[in-house]
C-alpha cells in the first residue's frame, strides 16, 4: 500500500515516526518520506505497521518506545511519567495512576536513560557562548529586609 500524500494543509501522520533499522540510510531521520502503512495491527486495529521504502524492514509504530511491549493506553504512561515527575514515589504514582507498582517502576527505568539523553543533548546544545544575557532584575535579596526600629 503505498502512502497517501498529505492533502493541502494537513500534516503528514507519519512525520513524527522514523525507520528503526540502523542499517538503513535513513535510520533516525524524520518525515523523510521513506515510511508507509502497511496494515494495522493489534486487538483493536490500533496500531500501524509500518514499511521503510528504503531498506525493506517492518516495524510497528510502537519500536523503540516506551509503549513497545505493552498494553497500557499513551494516556496511562503519560500519567506515570508525571507523577514521577513531580517526585511521587513509585507506590504513590501506582495508586495514583492505578496500576501495578513493576508497572512504574519498568517504565521508570525505560524512561531513565531516555531523559538523561535528552538532557545530555541538552546541554551540548547550550555549550556555545551566549552572545548577550538579559538580566530581569539588577539587584536582588538574600535574606529577608531587617525590621526598623521606631
Amino acid at each position: 500500500m503505498a502512502r497517501k500524500p498529505a492533502r493541502d494543509g494537513q500534516p503528514n501522520p507519519l512525520a513524527g515516526l522514523a525507520c528503526p533499522n540502523e542499517d538503513c540510510s535513513l535510520f533516525n531521520r524524520f518525515d523523510a518520506g521513506n515510511l508507509s502503512v502497511v496494515e494495522w495491527i493489534g486487538k483493536r486495529k490500533d496500531i500501524r505497521r509500518l514499511y521503510c521504502s528504503y531498506c525493506g524492514q517492518r516495524f510497528s509504530e510502537r519500536r523503540g518506545t516506551l509503549r513497545e511491549y505493552t498494553k497500557m493506553p499513551e494516556k496511562a504512561v503519560q500519567r506515570i511519567l508525571k507523577c514521577l515527575s513531580h517526585g511521587c514515589s513509585i507506590r504513590a504514582a501506582a495508586n495514583i495512576c492505578e496500576v501495578d507498582r513493576r508497572t512504574v517502576q519498568r517504565v521508570r527505568r525505560q524512561a531513565g536513560p531516555r531523559a538523561n539523553d535528552f538532557h545530555q543533548l541538552q546541554i551540548a546544545r547550550r555549550r556555545a557562548p551566549l552572545g548577550a544575557v538579559q538580566l530581569d532584575e539588577v539587584h536582588g535579596r538574600v535574606c529577608p529586609p531587617k525590621k526598623r526600629l521606631r
